[in-house]
């Protein structure tokens, strides 16, 4: 016998019906308050919809009253370049000839822990599906990984599924996979960070919203078929934390299609082209519930749907489950009647099954149909805007106090050139800093023909015009570590860093997106992590005159008591005139001069240095300038618009030392470097000199013939410079030697540092 769905007559005339609100993810008092908006209780397809639309993943419910910071602490600079802000599927930025980017980072966090290589995979899915729903054509991805402790058994199997899925979706859709970040710590053993980001581009005119607007049109569903994969999927996944014998809640993760999202990008970029579309959403976290909901919400208010209409790979499917259902590969148009045919066409030549479910109306009330009874009939904006908002209570860290007192400054340190060698070799084979071209080298990163720089670079650079060269450049960072010691710090220097990176590859940072990852909401100390850094954010953001365009919040990544370190994950987009003045991350030529740009301070608090030679973690995190980022970065691109640097590297984790080791292994050639200047201007000893994270530093390599020109230019702008080496030969005999201190072959610290992931990953 088929499934009866709940019909809105039944629920009036069965008032006390129990229902399984709790098993939903819901609290009794949203129940309550569900039952008070609707006057009676909800049918189980609007319990449904309910669960799933006001569930953390989707409804921001603990963290709105903090991310409208980011709305507020605004300057008329900021709105400049800003076509689309937070609120839509992804920001949009206009960089100039008519052409935008659209970018956005978002979690897969708790799905890809229970099922590796689909919840990675689908998160790509998902983040590109955000972006063609812009009117973008997607043109790069990249992604933030934090995964467990290395030597952990249970590591190797979330890193080879998560890999495996992201590479595999990428590479199928034919995105080059151009940067991002991973990092191992055991604090994220239970709780693995999977942040995917995609970018797209767009001509200024080809720009779409979500919107239902146009009563008559006719909303459309088109893509894959809706499965059982994914009931409930991310949306209640992400909602709650694991418990400490794992998950205690698995819904069936979803199960992208790669090659079918390709076909749906083209379909859906011809639909564009041809104006066929009013109004587009793609089909994520809530399915069907949040794109009617939502498309409703934000058009006139009002929608019609038989839900009979949509197409199913299990005919078992019930109206709850279909509502809820979080298959892959969808998106919902809204189209004229006048033009639906022109529309039908277009799918059917490329072959997308399509379905016609309903109407725009004019009600203000989105009402669905199933088996000729009307099960659903809702307030949109209920359902997708006015949920539920929470002042969870705050408390400040009981342990923190205590943590900032436990200062690096009293670790042992190394008190000759052997010593440092020793650490030196230590810290480039750590996990954290080591070769990681075992998991980038699966990734495409030059498909399309249009990448400028990808891994290893500081930042990924994708060209956007052929003709005139006009590009983008795009960094992610975040530090856990610095977050865990000052949340508020720990933000600003994220946002620094990402900065940073954009500018050493001779772009102007324009925009920002961010993914916000933090334990348990209904944690107060971890509420009150979260408050601060997103405040540090804002701040931040204010302060370098940068607008953040919109992200992502990922709470509950908490096993039992046990918290991931805070780490908010951010994105900077840059724009370059032209990708041809791109500047490579490390030096090609022998017989340049390297110069440090920046002061050297006594900050090893949080650093990799404190964290891999002395399993140490205390104190306060480096401090941060960001007016002198700022004029950092003016000085950098002015440097790439003469042309005078052979490569740029930013200093952060692992600081001098590590920036050395990447940029002589890169091309194999070697260099003589001096720390004493160093140490006499900065007053440091000679340990802060090579592992010190102190912000606003950057090294460069200039060609001789422009050295005069390159001093004059920092001289000009006031900004701290010192000659610190020379580039020296190429190939089998090259090394890195540091004057007075220690000799290393270029080929050793290539195989330390190739051979550490090897070692675990196979």
């Amino acid at each position: 016998m088929a499934h009866v769905a709940d019909t809105v007559e039944n629920a009036i005339a069965t008032p006390d019906k129990e229902q399984p609100y709790g098993a939903l993810g819901l609290k009794p008092d949203e129940y309550a308050k569900i039952r008070e908006i609707l006057g009676r209780r909800p049918t189980s397809g609007e319990l449904a919809m309910y669960s799933v639309m006001w569930s953390e993943h989707c409804s921001y419910k603990s963290s709105k009253i903090y991310l409208r910071q980011f709305g507020k602490k605004v300057s008329p600079k900021m709105k400049e370049h800003l076509m689309v802000g937070m609120g839509e599927n992804a920001g949009v930025v206009d960089i100039g000839e008519g052409w935008a980017v659209t970018f956005k980072v978002e979690s897969h966090n708790h799905p890809s822990y229970i099922e590796p290589f689909q919840g990675a995979a689908t998160g790509v899915g998902g983040i590109v599906r955000d972006i063609i729903s812009m009117g973008a054509r997607p043109v790069a991805v990249m992604d933030q990984l934090r995964f467990g402790a290395v030597e952990n058994p249970d590591t190797a199997r979330v890193v080879h599924g998560v890999v495996g899925g992201i590479s595999f979706y990428g590479n199928c859709l034919g995105l080059p996979n151009i940067g991002g970040e991973t990092y191992f710590d055991a604090v994220y053993q239970g709780n693995p960070l999977v942040n995917a980001l995609a970018v797209g581009v767009l001509r200024h005119e080809d720009l779409h919203l979500a919107n239902a607007s146009g009563v008559g049109n006719k909303v459309v569903l088109f893509g894959a078929r809706t499965g059982g994969d994914g009931i409930g999927g991310a949306s209640i996944l992400a909602s709650d934390s694991f418990d400490k014998t794992g998950p205690t809640k698995r819904p069936a993760v979803q199960v992208g299609d790669p090659f079918a999202e390709k076909v749906l990008i083209e379909c859906c970029l011809e639909l564009y082209k041809n104006e066929l579309v009013e109004g587009i959403q793609d089909l994520g976290a809530a399915g069907i519930s949040c794109a009617t909901s939502e498309l409703a919400s934000n058009g006139d208010g009002g929608m019609f749907v038989e839900l009979d209409n949509v197409l199913l790979r299990d005919p078992t499917l019930t109206a709850e489950e279909i509502l809820m259902s979080e298959s892959q590969e969808r998106m919902m148009a809204v189209v004229k009647p006048e033009k639906l045919d022109a529309f039908m066409a277009v799918v059917n030549k490329w072959d997308v099954e399509t379905s016609v479910l309903g109407e725009v109306t004019d009600t203000g009330r989105l009402v669905i149909h199933h088996g000729g009874e009307e099960i659903v009939n809702v307030d949109p904006r209920t359902v997708a805007i006015d949920g539920p908002v929470y002042e969870r209570p705050v408390a400040y860290p009981s342990w923190i106090d205590e943590l900032n007192t436990k200062t690096a400054a009293v670790l042992p340190r190394a008190t000759d050139g052997a010593g440092l060698k020793e650490q030196f070799l230590e810290l480039v084979a750590s996990p954290n800093l080591a070769d990681k071209s075992l998991i980038t080298d699966q990734y495409d990163y030059y498909v399309m023909g249009n990448t400028a720089l990808a891994f290893p670079d500081d930042a990924g650079m994708i060209r956007v015009d052929e003709e005139s060269g006009l590009g983008f450049s795009i960094a992610t960072d975040a530090n856990g570590r610095y977050c865990q010691l000052d949340p508020y710090e720990g933000a600003r220097l994220a946002l620094a860093e990402a900065f940073r990176n954009v500018a050493v590859s001779g772009a102007t940072p324009m925009a920002v997106t961010d993914c916000l990852n933090f334990g348990s909401p209904e944690d107060p100390e971890v509420m009150w992590q979260f408050s601060r850094a997103v405040e540090g954010l804002a701040d931040a953001c204010l302060e370098m005159e940068i607008p953040v365009t919109g992200g992502n919040v990922s709470f509950y990544n908490q096993t039992g008591s046990n918290a991931i370190h805070p780490t908010p994950v951010v994105g900077v987009l840059g724009v370059i005139d032209d990708v041809a003045r791109r500047i490579p991350s490390a030096w090609q030529d022998e017989g340049q001069h390297i110069y440090l740009l920046g002061v050297t301070r006594e900050e090893l608090d949080g650093s990799a240095w404190a964290n891999t030679i002395h399993q140490h973690l205390g104190g306060r995190p480096p401090q941060v300038d960001l007016g002198r980022e700022m004029e950092l970065a003016s000085l950098l691109r002015g440097a790439s618009l003469e042309s005078l640097l052979g490569s740029a590297h930013d200093l952060s984790d692992g600081g001098l030392a590590q920036a050395l080791a990447e940029s002589v292994v890169r091309f194999g050639v070697g260099a003589r470097v001096w720390l004493d200047d160093i140490i006499d201007r900065d007053g440091v000893d000679a340990t802060n000199a090579l592992f010190s994270e102190s912000t606003g530093r950057v090294i460069v390599s200039v060609p001789r013939e422009d050295d005069v020109k390159f001093q004059g230019l920092c001289d000009a702008r006031k900004y701290p410079v010192l000659r610190i080496g020379v580039t020296t030969g190429v190939g089998s005999d090259a090394t890195l030697e540091v004057q007075g201190q220690f000799t290393v072959s270029v080929t050793e610290i290539r195989e330390r540092s190739a051979a550490t992931l090897p070692k675990y990953f196979g």
